[in-house]
């Protein structure tokens, strides 16, 4: 017997010893446990059975539990969706006011048959754009107290009155020198309040307020309306430095009318992309991808369909992952027994949230082909360097 014939048997135990360690490995696969994965002992394995387990929150069950997608579950998530506005977005809610004439206003003065007291002088401006790139008009400038200067009635502070209130205040001060004296006020150019809608709008910038109520959604139309790339499901307004999320598919879904969130001057209005929320599907998985969520919806089934699907030939669709990332960052893992059809109802009723992964784990026997790739040339390495070592 020659020495590579001997080397070879003296491999071949090891060489099975080591497969062997594989087949156990590779034994526990039909226990769902962390994807892509399993425990080599089993006491360390989940011992919770398919099915039947429900966590207390639908949407954030206990980290490090494997919680079955199951028609239970999915009614639970149904249960857990809000009901009601937000309090956070409650509190943005007013009635609209009538405009009250503020500092930078440009106001006109009008008194009826006496064309004398029309705006003349060192009061009136041309009507040309001046640096906020506001077009002025001729007009009373109301200055940083609220203050203008109008002829019989001296400095008159109009800062903070409607139309109306300043044209009664005007009259009242200027009815001594003329009688029953008819006076109408208008707002010529406004300019003491402005908002400002950025992101995902056609023509982003400043937006101002007028006698017309700014809502958020004026104030989003008039900056062009959200672009095809905008996610309506997440918009920020950002007030005395504090930024609300407001969710306008959901207060849309729960008969509430964006409208009655009313802006102030120096809101930012921010409509934020749709690629900033994606769900990651990887795998065993025709096209791996990052898919944007459609306005803040995504369903599973709807991801695996935008991703193609399965790989038929390596997937191993009773072992589908949904991993979440909970708020103490600890991961929420979900799964799908997608073998039965029946199930695929359970992945269309699934949502997904963003920074989802979903993960279709490989059938056994791809792991094992896989396993079998890394031993063999080990293996076959050493085999080479024993019978360089004994000719």
């Amino acid at each position: 017997m020659n020495q590579n014939t001997k080397g070879k048997r003296q491999l071949r135990p090891a060489l099975q010893l080591m497969l062997a360690a594989a087949a156990v490995l590779l034994h526990g696969c039909a226990v769902v446990t962390t994807p892509g994965f399993d425990y080599v002992e089993s006491g360390s394995r989940s011992s919770v059975t398919l099915g039947q387990y429900v966590p207390s929150d639908a949407d954030n069950p206990p980290a490090g539990v494997v919680t079955p997608i199951s028609p239970a579950l999915v009614q639970a998530q149904y249960a857990a969706l809000p009901r009601a506005v937000a309090p956070e977005v409650a509190r943005l809610f007013a009635e609209p006011k009538a405009y009250t004439i503020g500092t930078s206003d440009i106001v006109g003065v009008v008194v009826y048959d006496h064309p004398e007291l029309l705006p003349l002088g060192g009061q009136v401006i041309a009507q040309n754009a001046d640096p906020t790139g506001i077009s002025g008009a001729p007009g009373f400038i109301v200055d940083a107290d609220g203050y203008i200067f109008y002829p019989y009635a001296g400095r008159v502070k109009i800062g903070g009155l409607t139309e109306t209130q300043a044209a009664e205040l005007i009259a009242s001060r200027i009815k001594r020198v003329i009688k029953d004296p008819q006076v109408t006020v208008r707002i010529s150019s406004f300019r003491s309040r402005r908002a400002y809608v950025e992101g995902e709008v056609r023509v982003p910038g400043a937006q101002i307020f007028t006698d017309v109520p700014m809502t958020l959604m004026e104030g989003i139309n008039r900056a062009g309306g959200i672009t095809a790339t905008g996610d309506r499901s997440f918009v920020t307004l950002t007030r005395d430095n504090a930024t609300t999320v407001i969710d306008l598919m959901r207060l849309q879904e729960l008969g509430v009318n964006a409208n009655r969130i009313l802006l102030q001057g120096g809101d930012l209005v921010t409509v934020h992309n749709r690629d900033e929320n994606k769900v990651y599907v990887m795998g065993e998985i025709l096209k791996p991808s990052a898919l944007p969520m459609i306005n803040g919806r995504l369903t599973l089934n709807q991801a695996l369909g935008e991703a193609g699907g399965p790989n038929l030939n390596t997937s191993n669709t009773s072992q589908i992952y949904v991993i979440r990332n909970g708020a103490a960052g600890s991961p929420s893992i979900f799964h799908l027994n997608a073998g039965n059809p029946s199930a695929l109802a359970l992945a269309e009723t699934f949502s997904l949230r963003p920074r989802d992964v979903v993960y279709v784990d490989p059938v056994p026997l791809v792991q094992w082909n896989r396993i079998i790739s890394l031993i063999l040339p080990s293996a076959q390495a050493a085999n080479l360097g024993r019978n360089i070592i004994s000719p």
